[in-house]
């Protein structure tokens, strides 16, 4: 694709190039701009000169491509092109080797300039999706860690076969779907399913390529590999959406056999008037007749369009607004709802302590200056919005920490100042034994309102809770309000639990959510709105909203998003 735009860019500044002198001493620039040659130097042959290059070296693409149409019998925008710029160019040169003055060659040159510049614009926009399904492959990583005869060995992930045994270790990627046969971990999903936290792992459950492990170490059976995987099922989505889009697209196709035949067929109905029935010389109905042929191609839609995309692009920039095509340009006033993925999108994308509830006996700061002390050897997004909160409330953490020891996917345990220190799941405390009855009614509520919940326990009784969740952002509300103003319907959809969703949704006063989707369920909920009769927006920012962006009648990318996301 990067080739394919780089031809056509040169063919096009080439073109361009050599027309502005082929117009400067055209009838034209001597009407407008005074310009002459010196005799003896007639500018017919000026012209020529300049004008054969951009006939046959940039005009060549929509000469080659008829050759081809004509081949399979078909009539479409390049014949068009390479009819007028053929009979333009044609006739000039036989009026120049005649010796005369007059000439098309502005005509011919000028058309394939437009044109070229139209689809130079098309190709940057192509190309820009071909390098956004090639950074959702790059997702994956080149190589994996195979366990086999009791050794682990590095193989490229294009290797695994179904069945293998893997090995995922703190930090790495996981290279293809599979199932835990061995360990428990917590493994970020958000690139994939928008799920907000790591999703807790152990023996049984499954893994996605693409996602990230964040904690423990694993062994997972490749249950899918290659085009089966999830990520791979995200690109091909991609693409059937955009290549659904296709047809739309190309109306000006449609009809072109249609306008080949008014062309053509004007122009010789034109000669046979001038020529046969008024009487005309040949030269003079000729004339005539390729002025039909080249009024009648239609330059316009070669430059309309790309000039309205350059203007309207432009002005978009200023306010920060990026649009890609002309389609879209056109298209977002007939927007009647606008989807809204949660994480990243409504929310920061990243947890944040939210509340500190302290048992008797114990102080805010001090749960979290405990929780954090006992959390720092660990790189759980949970424990990083722990520590971020100690550093907010100005809190010294203890460096004395002993026997820490990281229970994946349920919370961590360590020696703090000579304290039994516990921090984690509902689960991790009833499997310890620890009654958290005293601080029941506080758990509840916050479970209530969809947050994330860390007990703290200290020599085995309870010490207090800690509450996270991924904030909403400052100006979300006010921006829902905006577009409901608009007249415009609302709806929230993420891979997050319902409670969450829920708690958002309320908070920000959206009516309709869709919760605990999956990426290959987004764009069917999309489907199911336009199924409704609806002109969809979807807004998102991650690569699980790749195939809802796609699928959507317009597709809206946050900045702060993955170029993914973007680019689709």
């Amino acid at each position: 694709a990067k080739l394919m735009e780089e031809d056509i860019r040169n063919k096009f500044f080439v073109a361009l190039i050599l027309t502005l002198p082929i117009i400067a001493y055209s009838q034209l620039g001597i009407i407008i701009l005074g310009l002459r040659l010196p005799e003896p130097i007639p500018a017919s042959w000026i012209m020529f000169l300049l004008a054969t290059p951009v006939y046959f070296y940039s005009g060549g693409i929509f000469l080659y491509s008829t050759y081809k149409a004509l081949q399979a019998k078909i009539l479409n925008m390049a014949v068009l092109i390479a009819v007028g710029i053929t009979a333009a160019y044609a006739f000039s040169v036989v009026l120049t080797l005649l010796g005369s003055e007059e000439s098309f060659y502005e005509a011919a040159a000028m058309l394939t300039t437009f044109v070229l510049f139209g689809h130079w614009i098309e190709m940057k926009s192509r190309r820009g999706t071909t390098d956004a399904l090639q950074a959702l492959f790059d997702l994956v990583p080149p190589q994996a860690r195979l366990w086999k005869n009791g050794k682990e060995t590095m193989v490229p992930t294009l290797e695994v076969k179904l069945g293998d045994i893997l090995i995922l270790k703190p930090g790495d990627k996981v290279p293809v779907d599979g199932e835990i046969v061995e360990g428990e971990t917590a493994i970020d999903e958000s690139l994939v399913t928008g799920e907000s936290l790591p999703v807790a792992k152990s023996v049984g459950d499954k893994v996605i390529g693409g996602s990230i492990n964040t904690s423990g170490s694993v062994k997972f059976k490749a249950t899918k590999i290659g085009e089966d995987t999830a990520l791979a099922q995200i690109v091909k989505m991609v693409e059937t959406a955009q290549n659904s889009k296709a047809p739309g697209q190309k109306i000006a196709d449609r009809f072109a056999k249609y306008l080949v035949i008014v062309a053509v067929g004007g122009g010789l109905l034109t000669f046979a008037v001038w020529f046969f029935i008024l009487g005309q010389p040949l030269f003079f109905a000729l004339t005539f007749a390729i002025s039909t042929i080249v009024i009648a191609c239609p330059d316009a839609l070669g430059l309309a369009t790309p000039t309205v995309v350059a203007v309207g692009t432009g002005l978009g920039a200023k306010h920060n607004i990026l649009i890609k095509d002309a389609q879209t340009l056109e298209q977002v006033s007939k927007i009647q709802v606008v989807v809204l993925d949660k994480t990243g999108t409504l929310t920061e994308g990243k947890p944040r302590i939210t509340d500190v509830v302290a048992a008797p006996g114990f102080t805010q700061d001090q749960i979290i200056q405990l929780d954090s002390a006992a959390e720092a050897k660990s790189s759980h997004p949970l424990s990083l919005a722990v520590l971020e909160e100690a550093k907010r409330r100005k809190v010294t953490v203890s460096t004395q920490v002993e026997r820490f020891k990281n229970f994946a996917g349920h919370g961590v345990e360590a020696v703090v100042d000579n304290k039994h220190v516990l921090v984690g799941t509902v689960k991790l405390m009833s499997d310890s034994k620890v009654d958290i009855s005293p601080l029941q009614n506080d758990i509840d509520r916050l479970f209530s309102e969809g947050k994330t919940i860390m007990v703290l326990a200290v020599d085995n009784k309870i010490a207090g809770v800690a509450a996270a969740s991924d904030p909403v952002k400052e100006n979300a509300k006010q921006a829902i309000t905006r577009m409901k103003d608009l007249g415009l319907e609302v709806a929230m959809i993420t891979g997050d639990n319902k409670k969450t969703a829920e708690a958002i949704g309320k908070q920000l006063n959206i009516d309709r959510i869709f919760s605990e989707v999956l990426p290959e369920d987004k764009a069917s909920y999309v489907k199911k709105l336009q199924k409704e009769g609806k002109f969809i927006a979807m807004v998102g920012d991650g690569v699980n909203d790749a195939p809802a962006l796609a699928q959507a009648d317009i597709g809206i990318a946050i900045a702060a998003g993955t170029d993914e996301a973007n680019e689709t």
